[in-house]
């Protein structure tokens, strides 16, 4: 790496860090500053600054069950320690909710950048999720961080049921400069994908996407259609899709968890994108919807720009959230 791009790269790192920060904010500033009105005047952590830290955690939609988890590890820490100051509280209740996040390390479609140009067939994404939650959005930003890294993309508009889900997508498409096969709408869906597979294998492209239709009224023709979508996949690329990829409107908070439920009731969700977290003071939804499904998020959303949809790194997203 030369100096111009060492430097870039800091450059672009300290942005990334400060659209975190101020993503964050409506969060940081209501868990927070309820938080140091539980502990004022208070030495150590009791048990009405637990009961307090459980109502404050519930409240940022972290979530009942994880809630109780963090709760517990907490009162076990007290009781070994026999004496836990105040002043402490933030640094163990830090440490303990980045242990309760999933792992996100060069694994799944995180790894795309490290991986070598064209390895033989291309790395293929199917998101899923309800309409509205920005997963069109979520995709054009993916082609764009990918295609900005020297990237071949391709996308597939399979989410045939709406003429603006497909529009939207062509139009991002052209603005990051990626080609988007299309059938138009009211089309096959699984047609659509089977094209843009066998496309993206004909360019050598390194990541195909396949955006899918946002529907759950009904769980069991949401299941058939998206194991249809996998099965013609495999008719390319046998073991497609490497990654189904589950976007979530954080905004939304506990309705956001159970799409979420029955999204991975549906089909083998493997990560999670969660957007809208800069528009909501609930960004603990992060923490529950990844401790109870036991699934990673891959990457979070905290802002309108291209650059907004971030990686997902537990410690740096703790550490922004606990950032004074």
């Amino acid at each position: 790496m030369g100096l111009f791009d060492f430097f870039k790269k800091d450059k672009e790192s300290k942005e990334q860090q400060q659209a975190l920060d101020e993503g964050l904010q409506k969060t940081k500033t209501s868990f927070f500053d309820q938080l140091s009105k539980a502990v004022v005047g208070k030495a150590t952590v009791d048990e009405a600054v637990l009961d307090d830290l459980e109502t404050l955690l519930v409240h940022a939609d972290v979530g009942i069950d994880t809630t109780v988890k963090v709760i517990d590890r907490i009162e076990k820490r007290v009781a070994r320690d026999k004496y836990v100051n105040t002043s402490e509280l933030d640094r163990i209740l830090r440490e303990e909710i980045v242990d309760l996040l999933q792992d996100n390390r060069a694994s799944g479609s995180s790894a795309i950048l490290d991986r070598p140009d064209s390895p033989g067939q291309p790395f293929v994404i199917m998101v899923v999720g309800v309409n509205g939650v920005g997963k069109t959005t979520t995709i054009g930003k993916l082609a764009h961080r990918f295609h900005s890294a020297g990237k071949k993309v391709v996308l597939g508009a399979a989410d045939t049921f709406r003429a603006a889900a497909v529009d939207q997508l062509i139009i991002w498409g052209q603005r990051v400069g990626v080609p988007v096969i299309s059938h138009g709408m009211n089309t096959d869906p699984a047609s659509v994908a089977y094209d843009a597979i066998k496309q993206g294998v004909e360019l050598g492209a390194d990541v195909v996407i396949i955006d899918t239709a946002g529907r759950l009224h009904n769980k069991v023709n949401l299941m058939n259609e998206l194991n249809k979508i996998k099965r013609v996949m495999q008719k390319v690329i046998p073991d497609a899709p490497h990654e189904v990829l589950l976007v979530l409107d954080g905004s939304t908070g506990q309705n956001a968890f159970l799409q979420a439920k029955e999204f991975t009731k549906a089909t083998e969700v493997s990560a999670l994108a969660i957007t809208k977290l800069d528009g909501t003071a609930k960004g603990g939804v992060v923490i529950g919807i990844s401790d109870q499904l036991q699934v990673p998020v891959r990457y979070i959303g905290v802002g309108e720009k291209m650059t907004d949809l971030q990686l997902f790194d537990r410690r740096t997203f703790v550490n922004s959230l606990f950032k004074k």
